[in-house]
């Protein structure tokens, strides 16, 4: 069995234990290493969750790099199978992910989460499980600290301090804006960490997380909202 049918499987039968084990299966897969070439474009994921329906409402925005501008847009409505459990954002929100890169018609050069990479107490978060499985360069960028000890960087924009978890070095503590909270930023897979902090800043433009992650949490509010309304019209 595959390493996608094996998630497909643990999914569907709600296997906490396994997905633990899974993850931890996985870590051997994870490349870090520089990128070719300078890519040329990023596809941004974001699901919204109505605990309601158990529904996952699902974009993806492929853009381009540097200029960002929009270059796709998908969107699903699907339901979510896996419990939310801390740590397995992966299983609950995967199969929604594999759907929206399922229609694109433009096949981006990177993938981009509003979550963790190696960043993780498993080193095993969402960046870094899907970019394995579609085996694509991936990046991490979460708003909060899930795993790791870090000195609080400069208040400039483009400072940045080391984020360490039992020895290694797991991302980086990314200040996009002066005096704003900084992103953790780190490795998915298939790309180097300097690559993904330097790809990150490019695309903070005017506020603290990159563009085509605020565009993609935008447009999956939008659908669950307008999903939700129909319901009661």
């Amino acid at each position: 069995m595959d390493l996608t049918h094996r998630f497909t499987r643990i999914v569907s039968d709600r296997d906490i234990a396994g997905a633990i084990d899974f993850q931890m299966e996985l870590g051997q897969f994870v490349t870090a290493a520089k990128l070719p070439r300078k890519p040329k474009s990023v596809c941004a994921f974001d699901i919204s969750y109505d605990k309601r329906s158990r529904t996952n409402f699902g974009a993806a925005i492929v853009m381009s790099l540097p200029e960002l501008n929009v270059i796709e847009t998908a969107t699903v409505v699907q339901e979510a199978c896996f419990p939310y459990v801390p740590g397995l954002l992966a299983f609950r929100e995967g199969p929604a992910i594999f759907a929206l890169y399922k229609m694109l018609k433009n096949r981006p050069e990177i993938l981009l989460f509003d979550g963790h990479g190696l960043a993780h107490p498993r080193g095993m978060g969402i960046a870094t499980m899907m970019g394995i499985l579609l085996d694509k360069p991936s990046i991490g960028c979460g708003k909060s600290r899930l795993a790791g000890e870090y000195v609080e960087p400069n208040r400039r924009k483009g400072s940045r301090s080391q984020l360490n978890y039992n020895g290694r070095t797991i991302g980086c503590v990314l200040r996009t804006r002066d005096d704003i909270k900084p992103l953790f930023v780190s490795i998915g897979h298939r790309i180097s960490l300097e690559e993904a902090a330097g790809i990150v800043l490019g695309m903070c433009r005017r506020y603290r997380q990159p563009e085509p992650i605020r565009a993609a949490h935008k447009l999956a509010n939008e659908i669950r909202i307008d999903y939700i309304n129909s319901e009661f019209s």
